[in-house]
């Protein structure tokens, strides 16, 4: 089996990794993702682009310190009405956020970008849609004040995999997406290369 090297800081991809039976060992890629979301939404490239570029970003930045490695970028994007959104910084903003979603459909898109060698070998795209129920006021503060600690590090602003899953009233679209991981096409395709056993 060989060893993967995950360029990301999320404890949850890590977790699903070696849940999967992966050999992973997690080392985040330190690039500012903010400024350059930022600069890809002033040219006006669409959510996908964005998620692509940055998971590739991260991926190349530990491949290049790590020329032998088999290293996974990750990223996610939540698209919403032509807007793209992250991490709530506040608990202001999650608030905004999250009545902004009430009562509509917005869109989960979670890249993957493989290198190997320092060079990209494979890509994938993946994207979920999600519709959230008419919350109360009343419910909404009080589900951020409780969960706070643990959403704020979600784009978007909840967790599907905790409380977040009261929020809504339709999914459509792979759970592993949703979580930020498309696992299914890139055990896929580990296995098919021969970088896992299948």
């Amino acid at each position: 089996m060989r060893p993967l090297l995950l360029a990301s800081a999320s404890p949850i991809r890590l977790q699903l990794l070696r849940n999967a039976g992966l050999e992973v060992t997690a080392q985040p890629a330190r690039i500012d993702e903010d400024a350059i979301r930022q600069a890809l939404q002033v040219d006006a490239a669409p959510p996908r682009e964005i998620a692509d570029a940055l998971a590739e970003m991260k991926a190349r930045k530990l491949a290049e310190k790590n020329p032998d490695a088999l290293v996974l970028g990750c990223d996610q994007i939540l698209a919403f009405k032509g807007r793209v959104f992250g991490k709530p910084e506040t608990q202001n903003e999650a608030h905004a956020q999250l009545t902004e979603f009430r009562g509509q459909t917005h869109q989960l898109i979670s890249a993957l970008v493989l290198y190997d060698g320092g060079k990209p070998i494979w890509r994938h795209m993946s994207e979920a849609k999600l519709t959230m129920r008419l919350l109360s006021e009343g419910y909404l503060d009080d589900y951020i004040s409780r969960n706070w600690h643990s959403l704020r590090e979600s784009v978007g602003g909840y967790k599907l995999e905790e409380e977040g899953i009261r929020l809504f009233s339709t999914i459509e679209g792979d759970y592993f997406t949703i979580l930020g991981l498309p696992l299914l096409p890139l055990i896929g395709y580990l296995g098919t290369r021969g970088f896992i056993a299948a």
